[in-house]
């Protein structure tokens, strides 16, 4: 079967539309950022932190889960751009770097 080549005004429609969309880089950053959300335990600590800043220990003893797991989830969290931490002497406490953060992933979910 052979392919059906677009006609030059599809082409410029496509570079077009292509135009406006963010850039790969962009795009990866994004990309990271929903990564970042996609597993139930990295929901939790948002929707746990939007209740206010949270120390480790304390994230580690609301979702009952070991320290280094708890840790990495943060990491990724954090790499991402969704939570930021303040070092306070052995303790590492952490907040959502927005709080509309939790209503913007209930909003897009909403819509899905």
């Amino acid at each position: 079967m052979k392919l059906k080549r677009p006609t030059d005004e599809q082409v410029k429609e496509l570079k077009r539309i292509l135009s406006k969309i963010p850039d790969d880089e962009k795009l990866e950053e994004d990309a990271s950022v929903i990564k970042a959300l996609a597993d139930p335990t990295r929901l939790k600590i948002v929707y746990l932190l939007q209740h206010g800043e949270r120390c480790v220990c304390e994230i580690i003893e609301a979702l009952e889960k070991p320290q280094p797991t708890i840790s990495h989830h943060l990491a990724i969290l954090k790499n991402a751009g969704i939570l930021k931490w303040r070092k306070e002497g052995v303790w590492i406490h952490y907040r959502l770097a927005d709080e509309k953060i939790p209503k913007l992933i209930e909003k897009l979910l909403l819509h899905l």
